[in-house]
């Protein structure tokens, strides 16, 4: 038996991706236009600001200029979690458009518990590594 989506029409199956990916490369778009270099433009981290301490985001935004700009070097010198996190999205939504195309569910399926665990443990470290001295070269 079809399901909805697969009845539904090419163009509309992939509407949720289309528009994910408008969004997501407008925001990529103002923050390679807007260098978060240049204090004023956006908030300082307030984890930092109050603690000295190294967020998992820290350094996000800057990476996110360098990708926009091809300089993957300084991307992964800003927030290299960051960088791996884009590129984690890019292959999901490519996942998720391929899916759509072909009639599935829009949205792939949620990742079962432990993979929810192990990226949180991921970011745990990562966050934990950078705030440490011999994760120095982890700082933004």
């Amino acid at each position: 038996m079809s399901t909805p989506a697969a009845l539904a029409h090419p163009v509309r199956r992939l509407a949720a991706p289309a528009l994910a990916l408008a969004g997501v490369a407008g925001a990529f778009a103002y923050v390679g236009a807007v260098d978060p270099h240049e204090p004023g433009h956006y908030p300082a981290c307030p984890l930092l600001r109050l603690t000295g301490l190294y967020c998992p985001g820290c350094g996000g935004l800057r990476s996110a200029h360098a990708v926009a700009h091809g300089d993957l070097a300084a991307a992964f010198q800003d927030n290299a979690l960051a960088v791996l996190g884009y590129g984690l999205a890019a292959v999901l939504w490519l996942v998720w458009t391929v899916r759509a195309a072909r009639g599935r569910d829009l949205a792939p399926p949620l990742p079962p518990a432990r993979l929810r665990w192990a990226l949180a443990a991921v970011v745990l470290a990562f966050t934990l590594v950078r705030n440490l001295p011999l994760g120095g070269f982890l700082h933004p």
